[in-house]
């Protein structure tokens, strides 16, 4: 099943269902008024919502076409909003290129952060810039989205609360990064809104690519109309959905309504630091990747970070070359005030 909320003038949208191949949707909010609404009553609001989905595929009930510009985030603002670091090997290139060593824990304990969830941009929202100094990143990941459980609850029952799965832009301002952990306090100016694929999928809906936990796919990111990665999400994936939702609720209840994120997708080559797509590696979900990696092995970046008028792409396709989530499409434009 797929929902989407599309544009209705209001912050949270109308929730519809669309079909599987995206072309079409249908109204669901004499079911549940917006997603947040269904996520609520989900045990009563979810059975009702595949019943529809089924009836829009086999076109017996009004429906209309599905245009991902429409879409706001599924969520355009939630509760709660924390993002993970599943793949360390990212965590380790960033730390290897500032000359430090990965604590041993980070391989057992994950690491997470909790951003800002009162406004998410659409998925074809432009992404606001004041300053270019300010590094403006993006960051291409999987994202979950959960039911409710007690605080303290295992791995296994937060797989089982994990209701639906989108992708995410995690925007980052990687020049006001390091100012701010010097604080010792975590991200908050650094982490501006982000944006979320047009749909979310039941887990069911991604078949035998949804394993433990996992997404077994590769997550597509274009940038300024280049393929930039193409990396595996379940490869190099320490941590799945599971252990993350868990982590987050170690001291503190789970509530519903809840996104998790993945944190940016990476994967190694032959055990040590990806390769650019152009030669013939999975290349990066961030531009900080391939920096460090420069920094690495050039002794300094040569590749920039984003500037108006650039504009990044974020897409899953299933094993037969069909979108899965519709696409994060957005232009970084200049913020004037």
């Amino acid at each position: 099943m797929k929902l989407a909320s599309l544009k209705n003038g209001t912050r949270d949208g109308r929730l519809v269902v669309v079909s599987t191949d995206l072309a079409w949707c249908t109204d669901a909010s004499h079911i549940a008024p917006t997603l947040q609404a269904a996520l609520d009553d989900w045990a009563l609001s979810e059975p009702k919502l595949r019943t529809l989905a089924q009836e829009l595929e086999r076109e017996t009930i009004p429906r209309e076409r599905f245009h991902e510009h429409d879409a706001l985030s599924p969520l355009p603002r939630a509760f709660a909003w924390a993002d993970g670091s599943a793949y360390v090997n990212h965590v380790e290139l960033v730390r290897k290129a500032r000359g430090a060593e990965l604590p041993p824990s980070f391989w057992t304990d994950p690491l997470m952060y909790q951003g800002g969830s009162d406004a998410f941009l659409a998925p074809r929202e432009d992404i606001p810039l004041a300053d270019d100094s300010w590094g403006c990143d993006f960051e291409a990941e999987v994202a979950v989205i959960t039911g409710e459980g007690p605080q303290g609850l295992s791995a296994e029952a937060a797989r089982d609360q994990i209701r639906l799965v989108m992708l995410v832009n995690d925007v980052s301002l990687r020049g006001l990064i390091p100012g701010e952990l010097a604080k010792g306090f975590g991200f908050f100016q650094s982490k501006p809104p982000s944006a979320f694929s047009p749909v979310a999928v039941t887990p069911d809906e991604l078949g035998e690519a949804w394993n433990e936990g996992k997404v077994h796919l590769p997550l597509l990111s274009t940038l300024n109309g280049e393929l930039f990665g193409k990396p595996d999400c379940h490869v190099d994936m320490t941590f799945d959905f599971g252990q993350l939702v868990a982590h987050l609720a170690k001291t503190r209840p789970l509530s519903v309504g809840t996104i998790v994120g993945s944190g940016t997708i990476s994967n190694k080559l032959d055990d040590g630091p990806g390769k650019p797509v152009n030669e013939g590696g999975k290349g990066y979900s961030c531009i900080a990747e391939i920096r460090m990696i420069e920094t690495i092995y050039d002794g300094a970046p040569k590749t920039r970070f984003m500037t108006p008028g650039d504009k990044i792409r974020i897409e899953m396709l299933d094993k037969d070359g069909h979108s899965i989530f519709g696409a994060i499409e957005q232009e970084v434009v200049r913020y004037e005030g």
